[in-house]
């Protein structure tokens, strides 16, 4: 009699051992699937402070590039009014020369 009782006492165990087992699976795999998504959220993250960074810098590069070409064009219209006002006194003294 005690056999059939430590029999049934250990079948009754089983499930509920094996139930543990279940649930400890399922929360492990819980856990590693939460840390997988932070690790993906981490990354995001990261990618995204470094567009931003890039982005800044490209935005700097552009002002840059905006200020040269600013400069690069007045020097040009600079040197263009020069030489209006050379071409222009070398007509006044075309003009003179021919009428003496």
């Amino acid at each position: 009699m005690k056999h059939i009782t430590l029999t049934l006492l250990a079948i009754s165990f089983f499930p509920i051992v094996s139930c543990d087992q279940q649930k400890a699976a399922i929360d492990a795999n819980n856990k590693a699937t939460q840390n997988a998504i932070d690790d993906q959220k981490e990354a995001v993250d990261t990618a995204a402070r470094n567009a931003t960074k890039q982005t800044e810098i490209n935005a700097t590069i552009d002002k840059a590039n905006i200020e040269a070409e600013k400069i690069t064009n007045q020097a040009q219209l600079d040197a263009d009014k020069k030489k209006s006002d050379a071409d222009a006194i070398a007509k006044k003294a075309q003009v003179d020369a021919e009428q003496q």
